[in-house]
């Protein structure tokens, strides 16, 4: 162990981010057992021990400790008292002497231990560093680079580390080709025994709030709340808006100057339909909303089943039901409402 090793591994330390002191500290963890394996099997070398590293020079020092008790029984592991005083008059019966015992070849076992200790250990820090910074990310939108697809899942490169994307987080019809940038969503982070696990999707309908958060500054800033998003990824999805503040309306902010910002979004995920909705804590009003495009002429809430009858005009029917009753089955998805729909003619 000399100045130049030291060198490095301050080197490798600064580089990689981790602890200088937790890699000597576990440097000198690890040669307390080489010591104990290679020098402690006799009756005269002592089982406990402190292994001192200098950190600038690398300079190595073994200490034997010994208890001091007024009668020495184990030679190893005690010091009378009249010895100890010898070696400092301070010295009370019970405490510990700390008696050098550093091996002649110590250096070498030290040097071939150290190189596994700090692979290992840098190996560790990496994989920690990693997870701690994607688990604040978790729930949150990434932007990821397509680098291979196989058994069905896409791994997309996050920089650091690969993410998966799972058959059942990809949108239906959307091709994921070599080199692809796209936005996703981390729905889950695992510290597993190789390394952190980044799990993503693009169905979640996290992906349309957080995309919305970035377009839309005035949900950024609060002014504006998302309340509701109910999603069919690839096909479409509904958002409930309200605001606090009167003199802003949630939903033109959302659909922005020329429809812009809402545009920035329909793009991002390949032209998912997306219904902007007014929130309103009246049920029969958000309901209606809900509904949207589809014109609604009364609504009956029933609140102990919490369901609700929907009337349209003929002419509306089809709309509100939606295509195989996919507008219909997302407002109450939206709503948490039951919603049955009638026509004009079938409720007279």
């Amino acid at each position: 162990m000399n100045e130049e090793f030291i060198g490095a591994l301050k080197e490798i330390v600064k580089e990689k981010g981790i602890s200088e002191d937790l890699i000597f500290t576990t440097l000198e963890d690890a040669l307390v057992a080489a010591y104990k394996k290679n020098y402690a099997n006799s009756t005269t070398a002592a089982q406990n021990v402190r292994v001192s590293m200098n950190r600038e020079t690398g300079e190595i020092h073994v200490y034997a400790q010994k208890s001091i008790v007024d009668f020495v029984y184990d030679e190893v592991s005690e010091i009378s008292i009249d010895e100890a005083k010898e070696i400092d008059p301070r010295y009370e019966i019970d405490d510990v002497v700390e008696i050098e015992v550093t091996p002649r070849n110590f250096g070498r076992v030290a040097a071939q231990l150290a190189k596994q200790v700090v692979i290992q250990r840098i190996k560790e820090a990496e994989r920690n560093i990693i997870y701690n910074e994607f688990i604040q990310k978790e729930f949150d939108i990434i932007t990821g680079t397509i680098i291979r697809k196989d058994k069905g899942n896409v791994f997309v490169d996050l920089g650091r580390i690969e993410a998966i994307l799972g058959p059942n987080e990809q949108m239906a019809g959307e091709e994921y080709n070599f080199n692809e940038k796209l936005k996703l969503y981390i729905v889950e982070v695992k510290n597993t025994s190789k390394g952190a696990q980044v799990l993503v999707s693009r169905t979640h309908p996290g992906l349309v709030k957080r995309l919305f958060e970035l377009e839309v500054p005035e949900i950024f800033e609060g002014i504006v709340e998302i309340k509701s998003i109910a999603r069919e990824a690839g096909s479409r999805t509904k958002i409930a808006v309200n605001t606090t503040d009167e003199s802003v309306d949630p939903m033109g902010a959302c659909v922005g100057p020329k429809g812009a910002r809402v545009q920035n979004i329909v793009n991002e995920l390949k032209n998912e339909k997306i219904d902007i909705i007014k929130w309103s804590k009246l049920p029969e009003e958000y309901i209606a909303n809900a509904l949207s495009p589809a014109k609604v002429l009364d609504v009956a809430i029933d609140e102990d089943n919490k369901s609700a009858k929907v009337v349209v005009d003929d002419n509306q029917l089809s709309l509100a039901i939606g295509k195989e009753g996919q507008n219909v089955r997302l407002a109450a998805k939206l709503t948490g409402w039951k919603i049955d729909i009638k026509s004009k003619s079938q409720a007279e």
